[in-house]
């Protein structure tokens, strides 16, 4: 919930590059924490490794779509 939450105030503040990337990297950061939470879950054997790791590679690649934003903010703004 925090990373997009995070996504739509950054979208919010696109016309400010500092606050877009702000954001953009808090959602980083939530994305980063979530895997953490994902590797509790494994190990407590919540979710199957299978599992977690399909997980992770899908938050991998929302990783690489923020840093790709965070490196070009001036495609997003308005």
């Amino acid at each position: 919930m925090s990373i997009s939450a995070n996504l739509a105030e950054a979208f919010r503040k696109r016309r400010y590059e500092k606050a877009f990337i702000a954001k953009l990297s808090d959602s980083e950061g939530e994305c980063a924490e979530t895997q953490t939470w994902l590797d509790f879950a494994r190990d407590c054997e919540y979710i199957n490794s299978d599992t977690c790791e399909k997980i992770n590679q899908e938050y991998e690649h929302v990783i690489g779509m923020l840093v790709n934003m965070i490196k070009s903010p001036e495609k997003w703004s308005i």
